[in-house]
C-alpha cells in the first residue's frame, strides 16, 4: 500500500489549492490560518474552482467529499514534528507575525523538510545558490531573521505559477484559479525527502476527478525538477509583470502591464532570465517570453502585490528589490527595474506615513 503523508501548510488562501490537489490524492492536511478560516473551514471545507479544458465554466473541488481529510487550526495549535512535510504559502511579510514566527521556529527545530510556494524565496533556499551572498540580501526581507534557523538543506522552491484569488463576493474558504499551470519544485538535497515530493508528484497526476457526468484530469500538478533553479523561472514573470502592474496612477491589470508595451516587457523579462542564468540557470529552466505573455492576455486584474500596496500595505514580498540586489552582485543592473523598485519604494512610504 501506498505511503499516506501528513502535510502541513502555513497559509490558507494559496494554500488550499495545493492543500485540495493533496487530499484529493489521498493525503492529509493541516492548514494553519486566521480563527474565521479555521472555523469555516472545519466546518465547510476549502472550495477551490477552477476552469477545464474544453468545459464551460468552473469546476468546484469540496474538500469535504476528497478521500484525504483536510482541516485547519491556529498557529500555536500544531506541532510540526507530527508531520511529514510543511508547506509555506504565506506572503513573506506574514511570518514575522506572533505565532507564524514561533511556528517556523518550531519547523526549524523539528527538521521538518518545507517545500515553499511563496512568491518571495525564503532566504533559506537562496543559500542553496552556490556563489550568492545571502547577507547581502537581508534587506529585501520584511525580517530576515525568520528565516535563520531553518535548514537550506530542508528547504526547497515551488514556481507558484498557478494564478488564483478568493472572489471577494465569497467566503474565506473560496479559492479561484485563473491560470491553472503546474507548480515546479526543485528537489531537496536529500534522496529521502525528494522520494516524498515524487510521491506526491504521482499521486497527484493519478487524480482522476468526478464531476457528475464522468472522470476527468484535473490541472495545476506538482511537477519536480532536478535543477534548484526551475523554480526561480517566476523571477522574470514578477518582474515583467506583476511588479509593474504598479504605476504611479495606481495599479494596472497583469494584461495591461505585459501587452501595453510588449517590446519593453519583453526586454526586462529577458534581462531578468539573464540573471537567473548569472546564477547556474539554464535557459531550458525557464518559460520563453512568448509563452508567458500569451498567459498573460487571461490575466485581467492586478497582482497580488499592487493590490496590497494601493491598499495600504505597510510592507509587501520585495521580489522587485530582490531581483535588483542578486543583479547587482553579478554587475548587472536595469533601468526598468529600478523604476519599480523606486515606485514600490515610494508607496511603501506613503502608507507607513498614513497608518503612522
Amino acid at each position: 500500500m501506498k505511503a499516506s503523508y501528513k502535510i502541513l501548510i502555513l497559509g490558507a488562501s494559496y494554500g488550499s489549492l495545493l492543500g485540495a490537489k493533496l487530499v484529493l490524492a489521498g493525503h492529509s492536511v493541516k492548514l494553519v490560518c486566521l480563527p474565521a478560516e479555521v472555523e469555516l473551514i472545519n466546518k465547510e471545507g476549502a472550495r477551490v474552482r477552477m476552469p477545464i479544458k474544453g468545459r464551460e465554466g468552473l469546476v468546484e473541488i469540496n474538500t469535504q467529499k476528497a478521500p484525504g481529510k483536510l482541516s485547519a487550526d491556529g498557529p500555536g495549535a500544531v506541532n510540526p514534528a507530527d508531520y511529514d512535510l510543511v508547506g509555506l504559502a504565506m506572503q513573506e511579510p506574514q511570518y514575522r507575525s506572533s505565532g507564524v514566527r514561533e511556528l517556523l521556529d518550531a519547523v526549524a527545530k523539528a527538521k521538518v523538510p518545507c517545500m515553499s510556494i511563496m512568491n518571495m524565496p525564503p532566504l533559506t533556499y537562496l543559500k542553496r545558490i552556490k556563489g550568492l551572498d545571502t547577507n547581502a540580501l537581508r534587506g529585501c526581507y520584511t525580517d530576515p531573521s525568520v528565516w535563520d534557523h531553518l535548514d537550506p538543506n530542508l528547504m526547497t522552491l515551488c514556481s507558484p505559477d498557478p494564478q488564483a484569488f478568493r472572489p471577494p463576493e465569497e467566503k474565506v474558504n473560496v479559492l479561484q484559479v485563473r491560470l491553472p499551470t503546474n507548480f515546479k519544485a526543485a528537489r531537496f538535497d536529500s534522496d529521502a525527502h525528494t522520494a516524498i515530493l515524487r510521491q506526491l508528484e504521482s499521486d497527484i497526476d493519478a487524480i482522476r476527478f468526478d464531476t457528475g457526468d464522468g472522470k476527468i484530469e484535473l490541472p495545476v500538478k506538482l511537477k519536480i525538477h532536478d535543477s534548484i533553479f526551475v523554480p526561480l523561472a517566476k523571477w522574470p514573470m514578477l518582474i515583467a509583470g506583476n511588479y509593474r502592474c504598479v504605476t504611479k496612477e495606481g495599479a494596472r491589470s497583469i494584461k495591461d502591464a505585459v501587452h501595453t508595451d510588449i517590446e519593453a516587457s519583453r526586454s526586462v523579462y529577458n534581462w531578468t532570465v539573464k540573471v537567473c542564468v548569472s546564477l547556474g540557470a539554464a535557459e531550458k529552466d525557464l518559460v520563453p517570453f512568448d509563452k508567458y505573455a500569451a498567459a498573460a492576455q487571461s490575466l485581467g486584474s492586478p497582482s497580488s502585490a499592487a493590490r496590497a500596496l494601493f491598499a495600504g500595505a505597510p510592507n509587501i514580498e520585495r521580489v522587485d528589490r530582490l531581483v535588483k540586489t542578486v543583479a547587482a552582485q553579478k554587475n548587472m543592473q536595469s533601468n526598468v527595474v529600478d523604476e519599480t523598485v523606486a515606485l514600490v519604494d515610494a508607496r511603501l512610504e506613503a502608507n507607513r506615513k498614513a497608518a503612522a
